[in-house]
């Protein structure tokens, strides 16, 4: 009896698997087989649970035993159209996507599911543990196979699932019913394939999106959709897995864990954080300790304030020209340096705007911030919005590289200027002495990374706004800057001390004690920042 079993399973096996159906059996049903058929059908995480094998590390193939947060991610994939998942390494995130890619296949007819990862390789490893559960299934839960191999599963219901490598063309032309995007923070040209990609899985109705990673840095396309998900500005359905929902991970596993690796790696690997890219100019501690701040208006002039000028203080405005075609941004950010410390206090971002019609708003805002000084980079387009505000609207408060060349007005952006400017920013951020909060600066810091001797923004990503700062940086280490802030500094100080003067004295009334003078600055005060050439 036993032999003859054996021999119909073979007989019904997929090209000698005998773990896995053949296209064209003729199943027959017991009552049992048909009720948990069915309770499979209506619920993907009793299937998981009941019938799919996992590897263990230590103890092989055992039952997929779902952890609480696993038997909630089942129910989020089936009740949202698209969801992302962050979650902390090792968590078991990819296999539960897999059982339920599985699960959707097998119980729902002419559906294909497109596992895509950074490298084909991946994806096809994806589609093996997809296999090892098939071929782990009993018969009855299996529709039978058409075709399997290490690209793609094809089921006799007409679904299959395909496995390949993110790129522009990897689904185009094809009908796909559910997208599963493995580790997807650490995609190359991510912002090329989601946007090829994208029209084709929002244009039906049913189509599924399923998109896991770990978290890997700020500013790509996952830390885009995350954000706007928990922000609820996009159509997903943010999940997420902490290590302290792991069962196992307690207080004394975290202080191993960071005993063993550091504070930095565990936050980005088991505490889902976004730090920036590894080779930031700015160092990821700093960048996670900036905070964002809403603007108190926004103007007709698509400035982002954050502070009103106030009367006495003194600011810089350091300006990026871009050709207005869409593509860079032509930018400008005012600071406060009358303050300690530094604040940025204004923005503007704008691809579209003309060089010849930029100097007009430039010329607008510096006048409300008291006359300001204006920074501007002079390289390309920039020499056109120097002479529109200088010779054109008659402001003469701008910074001069030369008053020997014609070409004087403004800073060239050099090498040499660069790397000053860039070191000298890292400076000031990373030891507090400049307040950034603007959202798009911030996020543009933390994608401004090394390439060969320099920095620039990561791919998919601009630097426009850090430009204003490293003009900044390379501003602080001048003349002109030293003479705004001594005066500046002394009279931030006199009223400082009027102040601690009046508070000594009001509740024993005014006497006569020698402090009328007004006190000079001195280095340990904190408030000048003295940068020179040969600093750099």
């Amino acid at each position: 009896m036993k032999e003859n079993l054996l021999m119909m399973k073979i007989a019904d096996a997929y090209l000698g698997n005998p773990n896995v159906k053949k296209d064209g059996v003729v199943q027959t049903w017991t009552n049992e087989e048909v009720q948990e058929y069915a309770k499979c059908m209506n619920d993907p995480a009793y299937f998981a649970r009941k019938y799919c094998k996992i590897i263990s590390l230590d103890e092989g193939l055992v039952d997929f035993d779902l952890y609480p947060y696993q038997e909630k991610m089942f129910k989020a994939f089936n009740t949202n159209r698209f969801n992302i998942v962050l979650a902390c390494r090792q968590s078991g995130k990819s296999i539960s996507s897999v059982a339920y890619l599985l699960w959707f296949v097998l119980f729902q007819p002419e559906k294909i599911v497109a596992i895509m990862a950074n490298k084909g390789a991946t994806a096809r490893e994806m589609l093996g543990r997809v296999t090892l559960m098939l071929e782990n299934l009993p018969f009855f839960l299996q529709p039978g196979c058409k075709a399997l191999n290490k690209g793609s599963i094809e089921f006799s219901n007409n679904s299959r699932i395909v496995a390949a490598a993110t790129s522009g063309s990897s689904i185009r032309g094809m009908s796909v019913s559910l997208l599963y995007l493995d580790e997807f923070a650490f995609v190359e040209r991510a912002s090329e394939f989601y946007t090829s990609t994208y029209p084709v899985i929002s244009s039906g109705k049913e189509t599924k999106v399923i998109i896991t990673s770990t978290a890997n840095g700020i500013g790509n396309v996952f830390h885009k959709l995350w954000e706007g998900a928990t922000q609820g500005v996009n159509e997903y359905n943010a999940f997420r897995v902490d290590w302290w929902d792991v069962p196992g991970r307690d207080k004394k596993w975290k202080a191993q864990t960071i005993a063993n690796t550091s504070q930095l790696q565990f936050d980005q690997e088991f505490g889902n954080t976004f730090f920036g890219t590894g080779d930031t100019l700015i160092h990821a501690e700093t960048l996670l300790n900036l905070r964002r701040k809403e603007p108190i208006e926004y103007t007709r002039d698509s400035v982002k304030v954050y502070k009103k000028p106030i009367k006495g203080h003194n600011y810089v405005m350091t300006v990026d020209v871009a050709k207005g075609r869409g593509q860079d941004y032509s930018t400008f950010n005012l600071i406060d340096i009358s303050t300690n410390p530094f604040e940025q206090v204004a923005v503007y971002r704008n691809n579209t705007i003309s060089p010849l019609l930029f100097p007009n708003i430039i010329y607008k805002y510096a006048n409300l911030y008291n006359n300001c000084i204006v920074v501007i980079e002079s390289n390309d387009a920039g020499q056109v919005v120097c002479n529109g505000l200088y010779h054109e609207l008659e402001y003469e408060n701008m910074f001069v590289e030369s008053t020997v060349k014609n070409s004087g007005l403004g800073l060239n952006m050099t090498k040499k200027v660069k790397r000053i400017g860039c070191s000298a920013f890292k400076d000031l951020i990373e030891n507090q002495k400049i307040d950034i909060v603007d959202e798009q600066t911030i996020l543009e810091i933390s994608t401004f990374v090394a390439r060969g001797q320099s920095f620039e923004a990561s791919e998919g990503n601009h630097d426009d706004l850090v430009m204003n700062f490293i003009l900044f940086g390379f501003f602080v280490g001048t003349t002109y800057f030293s003479e705004l802030t001594d005066i500046s500094i002394k009279k931030l100080m006199f009223e400082q001390r009027m102040l601690e003067i009046e508070n000594d004295v009001l509740p024993f009334g005014l006497h006569e004690d020698g402090l009328d003078e007004v006190p000079q600055p001195k280095p340990e005060d904190g408030w000048a920042i003295e940068y020179t050439n040969e600093n750099f």
